[in-house]
């Protein structure tokens, strides 16, 4: 078959993708007899389209996956989405009034989730299908929803387990409250934003003492008619005789008293603090100290209620700050007003400024939970990549809070509690059962009289028990999936996630299944644009992962992503990246046309290239041991760029070079036959990284068998490795790369023959490619000398000298310049060698081999420098 002039990913990403699904190369099944390799996805919400990020997570968990697969192992890769409560809430009930005219509030409960279903079915898998035009070679017959049945069942199994052990308990407590949602958060879904604000200063004035005021500071000036008290401390002298005195509330009749406590920090502020226990967790905390009155003045849609005043009841907190501040200063109540840096906390799904908020909630006892998912990964069992993150993660486990893991959602999990006509409740998983609890408490209950609460359980309630529940493991504690692929293997995901669900993952593994749930956990950064901004729609600075694989081929896409992107650090995005990528993969395409355009000479008897072929199977070599070590250490990024460089440099700069028959002529079977199968292990190699190219390629090298396809070749293995070989090679390459300089630099062709001389004590070196010596750098001969070549140019590798006969070409004074430059240089790295050989410490501790490697440095660089100094004396 002819090969295209240029590759065109749009011609064959389709086909190959189709190819392995048909031949189900993702499918997994159990298979005692080889060893697992599991991954399951970071279940993207169902209300999602790929982004970037989304792009960079599942390319790294796509190259772990394939080359997993590769190596011989069982390798799983289980996709899903998440149900996302918050989110796709929010989007069904705007869908709901913009297209259909219906508010939430005027159908029941069933009615609406029957509209979110729909909403589901047809909107949900968008960024699956979106995944597979990525290459991500997911299990696709796996594929879970965190509301699927088994997996419901899983979250109200766990629920009510948890609250039979005790850890489950419902009250009143102040919560993070989404005003735009109408749900409680947990402190995780608080995002804290920086940005200006205002500090209003507003006098109280004493009753009794016309005259006298205090003046507090606050950010919230809205909720001053919920003020409880005024506290000050104690000791502070300015004010510890105003204790037990009363104030007026600003704007209102009402009076509150001046209470002391030393909480107030004397030196902060003005040393009066306002106490507003129905909306500060603090001043809540204060509060039931003190036993005040909780007066609670913004409703859950964040309007101000009619305990504030009627002048501001219905009307937004926002709005109502404005006007109360204007009333006050009309009042001749507002001191001044300052601008101040502050952190407002956000809801992370709607964006709404989240107001404290008493609320009847469910919460989940962490501290003892936690214990072991601390002690698990500052051990090491389960491994961060990289290991900078440890310490976040100690400090959160280490002050880990109560989880509110109940949401005033219909979209979700139901919670499992149903309550009697007197108030009192049960928990169990079925009405049925819970009848029968209700029963044992009075034997008159009915289960027309049972109601179940109205809350659904935190979206993350459910997604924690993912590496668990995707294999029916609390269903089924011993059931053959979760036997054999529990504990999985790699969890790719953001750092802004390991409290989220990281954590609470770890902490279900060792709660439901006594053991961890990920052996390594590799954190990927966060794209941001050239400016350093991270991507988002706001901004308008993130493109469109599809239109970029259209325009660059998905295989571009991955590679450009992943050259940039070492785990834990952020990635810079730049477009470019995907054109190097794009780059790349035309030139692999090249070298193969290349390769296949040659015609073979069946009549050669032997290898031609020995010594080439030889070179090439140690340099494959040492870069493979180099790229099995940076998968060792997840460094993904490095591996890349050694595949990338071997395959560039090595293998289409030099090795193609030094094999390629010259113009007619044909190649020795033997060297061409090397020369494939090097061309196989490169593409086995990259594969996992360009997964497209690859498999066309390999398609194409020669007569397959429909199932004989890259996706399931035989990883490489590291062979031998002849250091010499490879030493006496880079020597030869670097003579080459300095008589190319100095045809440059006289600007004489490339296609002009030229002589060498060369003075050397190691002749056997060069001898070993001189073939390569004379084809590479065009020579006419190849002379070795005992003296210097008079009025030639000349160069110094190692100890040796190279003297390249130009005749009339030479300018003196240039040549010892740049033998000037070199024999500075070469006195700079021998200076610093020197100061590590004379360290103690470095000598004393430095492993033996590392030692002898610096010692030879120091003895090639006094060879260099004595060969400067003579060329420069001759000159």
């Amino acid at each position: 078959m002819e090969l295209a002039k240029t590759y065109s990913p749009k011609d064959i990403e389709d086909k190959w993708y189709q190819h392995w699904m048909d031949n189900k190369f993702f499918r997994s099944v159990p298979d005692p007899e080889k060893e697992p390799f599991t991954v399951v996805i970071p279940p993207p919400n169902v209300t999602g389209v790929l982004h970037m990020g989304h792009m960079l997570n599942n390319t790294i968990q796509d190259v772990l996956v394939r080359r997993a697969r590769m190596q011989g192992k069982n390798a799983c890769w289980v996709p899903g989405t998440d149900h996302a409560s918050i989110a796709t809430e929010a989007k069904v009930v705007k869908m709901l009034k913009d297209e259909q005219g219906i508010e939430k509030a005027d159908l029941s409960r069933e009615q609406f989730l029957e509209h979110a279903w729909e909403w589901k079915e047809k909107y949900g898998g968008i960024i699956l299908d979106q995944l597979k035009k990525l290459g991500a070679s997911c299990d696709w017959d796996r594929t879970s929803f965190t509301m699927d049945p088994e997996l419901s069942e899983s979250v109200i199994k766990v629920f009510v387990d948890l609250y039979n052990k005790g850890k489950i308990y419902r009250g009143v407590r102040m919560v993070n409250w989404d005003p735009e949602g109408q749900t409680a958060l947990s402190d995780e879904e608080v995002i804290h934003k920086e940005g200006t604000g205002k500090l209003f200063y507003i006098k109280y004035p004493v009753v009794g003492e016309e005259g006298t005021f205090v003046t507090i500071a606050t950010t919230r000036p809205e909720t001053i008619p919920a003020d409880s008290a005024i506290c000050v401390n104690p000791n502070d002298e300015r004010f510890k005789d105003l204790i037990g005195k009363k104030v007026l509330v600003p704007t209102t009749d009402r009076e509150i008293t001046i209470i002391g406590d030393d909480y107030v920090d004397i030196e902060f502020g003005t040393g009066c603090l306002k106490v507003t226990p129905a909306h500060d967790l603090n001043d809540y905390e204060l509060g039931i100290k003190h036993n005040l009155e909780v007066i609670d003045i913004i409703d859950a849609d964040g309007k101000i209620n009619a305990k504030a005043g009627e002048k501001y009841a219905g009307k937004d907190r926002f709005a109502v700050r404005k006007e109360f501040v204007k009333d006050m200063e009309e009042a001749g109540l507002l001191v001044k007003v300052e601008e101040i840096q502050n952190s407002v906390g956000t809801s992370e799904r709607t964006g709404a400024v989240i107001e404290p908020r008493l609320s009847m909630q469910w919460f989940l006892q962490m501290e003892e939970l936690a214990k072991p998912a601390l002690d698990n990964v500052m051990n090491d069992n389960i491994q961060f990549h990289p290991p900078k993150f440890k310490n976040m993660y100690r400090h959160w486990m280490e002050n880990v809070r109560d989880w509110c893991i109940s949401r005033q959602l219909w979209w979700g999990h139901q919670i499992p509690a149903y309550y009697l006509p007197n108030g009192e409740f049960v928990v169990a998983e079925t009405k049925e059962e819970a009848l029968k609890l209700a029963q044992a408490k009075d034997a008159s209950i009915t289960a027309e009289q049972l109601t179940q609460d109205d809350d659904v359980l935190d979206t993350w309630f459910s997604s924690w028990l993912w590496p668990i529940s995707v294999f029916n493991g609390i269903n089924e504690p011993e059931n053959e999936e979760i036997n054999y692929y529990y504990p999985t293997n790699d969890l790719v995901t953001a750092p802004e996630i390991l409290f989220f669900w990281v954590a609470r993952m770890i902490i279900a593994g060792y709660e439901w299944k006594g053991d961890l749930p990920f052996k390594n956990v590799y954190l990927t950064g966060i794209v941001r644009d050239k400016l350093g901004r991270k991507m988002s729609k706001s901004l308008g600075n993130s493109p469109d992962p599809i239109k970029l694989m259209e325009q660059y081929g998905a295989d571009g896409v991955r590679v450009g992503m992943l050259l940039s992107s070492p785990a834990g650090n952020d990635l810079p995005f730049d477009e470019k990246l995907c054109e190097q990528g794009r780059n790349f993969a035309n030139k692999v395409w090249n070298a193969f046309r290349l390769v296949k355009g040659w015609e073979v000479d069946d009549s050669s008897q032997g290898l031609i290239n020995e010594k080439s072929v030889e070179w090439f199977e140690s340099k494959f070599n040492q870069t493979l041991e180099e790229i099995e070590g940076y998968f060792e250490q997840y460094k993904l990024s490095d591996a890349l760029m050694a595949i990338y460089r071997l395959i560039w440099d090595d293998f289409c700069s030099w090795y193609l070079e030094m094999v390629k028959p010259n113009f007619g002529d044909k190649i020795d079977r033997p060297t061409y036959e090397a020369t494939i199968n090097f061309f196989e292990r490169l593409m086995k190699v990259l594969h996992p990284f360009m997964p497209f190219l690859t498999e066309e390629i390999w398609a194409n090298i020669g007569e397959r068998e429909e199932n004989d396809c890259i996706i399931v070749a035989e990883y490489p293995k590291v062979g031998a490795i002849d250091q010499d070989l490879l030493a006496r090679a880079e020597g030869v390459f670097e003579i080459i790369s300095n008589i190319r300089n100095i045809r440059n630099s006289k600007q004489i062709s490339p296609k002009e023959s030229l002589p060498l001389s060369i003075m050397t004590e190691t002749k056997e070196h060069f001898e070993t490619f001189s073939h390569v010596l004379h084809k590479m750098a065009n020579l006419e001969s190849v002379n070795f000398v005992d003296k210097a070549v008079e009025g030639a140019s000349q160069f110094v590798h190692k100890a040796s000298k190279f003297f390249v006969d130009l005749a009339d070409k030479i300018d003196n004074e240039q040549e010892k310049q740049k033998l000037q430059k070199e024999l500075e240089y070469a006195k700079g790295f021998l200076s610093s060698v020197d100061r590590k050989l004379s360290n103690e410490r470095f000598v004393n501790n430095a492993p033996e081999a590392v030692l002898n490697k610096e010692k030879q440095k120091k003895a090639d660089a006094e060879s260099k420098i004595a060969a400067l100094e003579e060329a420069l004396a001759k000159l």
